[in-house]
């Protein structure tokens, strides 16, 4: 019993020791790619379909500067109204468009490097109500509501972007909502932040908010830190010419665009998954030529969104296998042209954090992190299909990311992890187990990663511990967060940003 005390005594304060980023278990930026749902013949297949559709099909709706600006670059606008694009202008827009590059944080440890196969979590997502799984209730989200999500994301390790999960609701005026959604977060959080506009006269004074942030418009274009989500596509295949607006204004103030696609198979994309694989490349496609006819080399992300319909009701269905799969093939195209990537995984359709919230977020969190997605988006806290936002489910996510990119990281083999030294030792003439070796101590933290909230006592244990449950565990660890969360905006410039802007929180 001493032994065995003493050892456990040990284990306990080693894993208290912080350890150094390059050796924690999990960690932004892990490569993934190790899954595949397409073969590399279907993946030519997806995109020679997609390059037939935008030279055949195009897209309607184009706002008259985007029009000009891509028939400027090549592309043809035809009688009925549709910019056509041919492949040469397609692939001469690909070798221009941006790769590996970095969404800035405001503090450097949060950069998010977009290369390769490299896969980051966050959250996103509209959701016009907040629920809660003690009352079942679902309510309106407010701008505090808002700045609290972000507040507990800065101290949620494996949750590594914040864009906005929510709409705040307390808000009717369209220009004070896009303003108090950028401060709230960024009051919030030092971590990346992604954030949309209601209408394209928004984005200047918006812009104006954020180089007072930033200290300067130079210091601000050096590094960006807040991103565009930008839905710049009404599918099938149809511009959307207000959003258009607003990332051509976005582009020019030097902010980081995600060229969002996101069409509903079987509704606004075609049913079969690889077709619909088929409609949100192409039009991300047309967003490729679109920012690079506006500025060359612009920093957008390849957003192919598209979710998953249920085809009995017309309901989406966000946490389905289906949804997975659509993701995990999204990443594959983005991997096939090389550009930084970003599509939606982790919601969930459940309206509580129950068992079917676990399903639902666990596989597709894993799906995409196997597949190399560089950004997975809304993989936090979302519920009843996006319609829903959870706290607890945000700090309980921060679980399941964090046994997901210990998937993604995968099994290394060395000499040290495969050496049979220490079995010797154990084995002949040893102890007979590994509980105390130098190796499964060294191993303990760099090895495994454990959860903060999941449960894994005995059923003892956790009778003497007066029988715990995880969603009060949850509402715990929110209130321990927010009550030590400081404000990430200085006191002297918050009061000159609410001398200037109507602040709501």
């Amino acid at each position: 019993m001493s032994r065995r005390s003493g050892g456990r005594a040990a284990r306990v304060a080693l894993r208290a020791a912080p350890l150094a980023e390059d050796l924690r278990p999990v960690r932004p930026g892990m490569k993934g790619g190790r899954y595949a749902p397409l073969s590399e013949s279907g993946v030519r297949r997806i995109h020679e379909a997609a390059l037939d559709a935008l030279e055949e099909i195009g897209l309607a709706d184009a706002p008259p500067s985007g029009v000009e600006a891509m028939t400027a670059a090549g592309a043809r606008h035809d009688d009925d109204g549709r910019l056509r694009f041919s492949r040469a202008l397609v692939e001469d827009m690909l070798a221009k468009a941006a790769r590996n590059i970095t969404l800035h944080g405001r503090d450097p440890k949060y950069d998010l490097h977009l290369e390769e196969s490299r896969v980051h979590y966050g959250t996103a997502g509209a959701a016009v109500h907040v629920v809660d799984p003690f009352t079942k209730e679902y309510r309106d989200p407010s701008t505090a509501d808002l700045h609290d999500a972000a507040r507990l994301v800065e101290h949620l390790d494996n949750i590594h972007f914040f864009q906005r999960p929510m709409v705040c609701r307390d808000i009717e005026d369209n220009l004070e909502l896009d303003l108090n959604t950028i401060y709230a977060c960024v009051a919030g959080t030092r971590k990346h932040i992604g954030t949309s506009f209601s209408e394209p006269g928004n984005v200047a004074p918006a812009i104006k908010l954020i180089h007072m942030l930033s200290g300067s418009e130079s210091e601000w274009r050096a590094k960006p830190f807040i991103s565009n989500s930008n839905c710049f596509v009404v599918p099938p295949m149809k511009f959307a010419e207000e959003s258009c607006m607003v990332m051509e204004s976005c582009i020019r103030a030097g902010m980081p665009v995600l060229l969002l696609s996101a069409g509903q198979a079987g509704a606004t994309a075609p049913a079969p998954i690889a077709t619909a694989i088929v409609q949100a490349v192409a039009e991300c496609l047309a967003g490729v030529v679109y920012v690079n006819s506006v500025v060359e080399g612009h920093p957008a992300v390849f957003g192919t969104w598209p979710f998953v319909s249920d085809l009995r009701t017309g309901a989406m269905s966000g946490g389905s296998a289906e949804q997975a799969l659509l993701t995990a093939g999204c990443a594959q195209m983005h991997r096939f042209y090389g550009l930084p990537g970003g599509a939606a995984a982790g919601m969930a359709d459940s309206k509580l954090p129950d068992i079917q919230t676990g399903w639902e977020q666990g596989i597709s969190a894993v799906l995409a992190g196997l597949a190399g997605l560089n950004m997975v988006y809304e993989s936090a806290g979302m519920q009843a299909s996006l319609l829903g936002f959870c706290f607890e489910s945000l700090v309980l996510d921060d679980d399941v990311i964090g046994q997901a990119l210990r998937c993604v990281r995968g099994i290394e083999v060395d000499e040290d992890t495969v050496s049979i030294e220490t079995m010797r030792e154990v084995c002949l003439g040893g102890p007979g187990h590994y509980l105390g070796s130098d190796q499964t101590l060294r191993m303990m933290q760099t090895e495994y990663t454990y959860p903060v909230l999941g449960n894994r006592m005995s059923p003892k244990e956790w009778d003497e511990a007066q029988k715990p449950e995880i969603l009060s565990e949850a509402r715990a660890r929110i209130e321990r967060i927010l009550s030590e969360a400081r404000m990430q905006v200085p006191a002297e410039l918050d009061q000159r940003v609410r001398e200037e802007f109507r602040i709501h929180f």
